[in-house]
């Protein structure tokens, strides 16, 4: 058995290790294999925070959407991916909720007047805004 070897479907590249095949993290691409390691002068990217949008995201990746995840994980790109995700989703949320109660009269004044209508109807604003990104961004 070969102790390297080539997927020709994909390009990977794997390494025999005991009884199994396992990822090198290379890939040939027009017959050039790319490294899996940065070269050693580039300094480590530091990680990004993933919020709840992109914790969600990437669960959902893991469940629903395997292959992309491998392959964000082979290359390296998980946390740049959910730290954009996530970025989005928040400025969206936050756009959202804003236009969507200046559209229905949710204001300071209402607030200053009634309290409790004022935080029953964020509490729906929000709810309906958590759906939209959920739809659009993250459950996609």
């Amino acid at each position: 058995m070969e102790k390297i070897m080539i997927d020709e479907r994909n390009g990977f590249e794997y390494e025999l290790i005991g009884d199994y095949y396992y990822p090198t993290g290379r890939r040939m691409i027009d017959g050039v294999i790319t490294p899996s390691e940065p070269p050693e002068d580039d300094e480590p990217e530091e990680e990004k925070p993933i919020g709840i949008w992109g914790k969600k995201h990437l669960r959902y990746l893991r469940e629903h959407k395997k292959l992309l995840y491998r392959e964000l994980f082979l290359f390296g790109q998980v946390n740049d991916y959910l730290y954009e995700i996530d970025r989005q989703a928040e400025e969206m949320f936050l756009r959202l909720v804003k236009e969507t109660a200046a559209q229905e009269g949710v204001t300071e004044a209402l607030k200053a007047e009634d309290q409790m209508l004022w935080v029953q109807r964020m509490n729906n604003i929000r709810e309906r805004v958590t759906e939209a990104v959920n739809n659009e961004l993250i459950y996609c």
